[in-house]
């Protein structure tokens, strides 16, 4: 029979149910205010003061934002190098971590130093530039996808998990005919779900935030990604403040903000639910080994 607990323990889960609820709060009233600002009246946004749900509705906002077909073409550009460097990322990072996982491979530990190296030092932001420019990648998309193709830390992560899938299953592989890439995408990458999910999130938030080198890279500002987009919205709504035709529109610049952040980050949050429950199992089993 269960004995009752004591008051002591009782008193400690209430503790930690009033930190972590005040954690939570903490965490989603910023979301609450920003997404509140967004959608209020000029007039109610000027008043200032913390609003976390409006008393006078307004679209104003997101009609400045979309009063351009150049947010269109942003945003198709921003989905086009997320969904293409994500599989670039994806695939460069698991075909580099794959045979780093197995015991077999010779020299692996004084490439895991090299790697390892990556994460300490870098060449910094000029060498990286010319090396773009050397390459002929600069005012091309693929400045944002080729530089940052291979993170190292989820590099090592990825052969730590595969590192867990038993050698026999590869035996087993090559005994029915496959050789090393057959065994590679017919055996490991199936059993490797959560973890590709995982870096999948990983990398896509990445590659959706994509500024500084947007704006390092690129100055043709027809292949400008969304964010950097967003931004010279955010810039020309405060210079155009106090205007007499931008006040006609009845826009305010906190409000143009808000719904900036909100269109920059919506995506993500709605593409998070369907990776979550793979997000911490990838991470855990990626972090059994060393």
């Amino acid at each position: 029979m269960i004995q009752d607990r004591s008051w002591g323990s009782r008193w400690f889960d209430l503790v930690n149910v009033v930190l972590l609820s005040l954690a939570a709060l903490a965490a989603v009233l910023p979301f609450v205010y920003v997404l509140a600002v967004s959608f209020t009246s000029p007039q109610e946004a000027a008043r200032g003061g913390l609003i976390l749900f409006p008393k006078e509705w307004s679209l104003a906002a997101y009609r400045y934002i979309f009063s351009t077909p150049t947010l269109t073409n942003s945003l198709l550009i921003t989905i086009y190098v997320a969904v293409l460097g994500t599989f670039i990322n994806l695939l460069l990072t698991s075909l580099m971590a794959y045979p780093l996982s197995r015991r077999r491979l010779r020299g692996r530990q004084g490439l895991m130093l090299m790697v390892l190296f990556t994460m300490l030092f870098s060449g910094g932001m000029i060498p990286t530039y010319f090396v773009v420019k050397n390459l002929g990648l600069t005012n091309t998309l693929w400045s944002l996808m080729f530089p940052a193709a291979i993170s190292a830390f989820n590099l090592i992560v990825l052969k730590n998990f595969f590192q867990n899938i038993p050698e026999e299953l590869e035996d087993s592989g090559k005994m029915d005919g496959c050789n090393d890439l057959g065994v590679f995408f017919r055996i490991v990458l199936p059993l490797s779900g959560p973890a590709l999910a995982t870096f999948t999130l990983f990398y896509a938030v990445d590659h959706w935030n994509t500024f500084f080198s947007a704006v390092l890279y690129i100055n043709d500002n027809t292949k400008w990604p969304i964010q950097v987009y967003l931004r010279e919205i955010v810039i020309l709504a405060q210079s155009r403040f106090g205007d007499a035709s931008f006040e006609e529109m009845d826009i305010q610049p906190l409000t143009i903000r808000m719904a900036v952040v909100v269109f920059a980050t919506a995506p993500i949050l709605l593409v998070y639910p369907f990776l979550q429950k793979h997000f911490v199992k990838g991470i855990l089993l990626g972090s059994v080994k060393g």
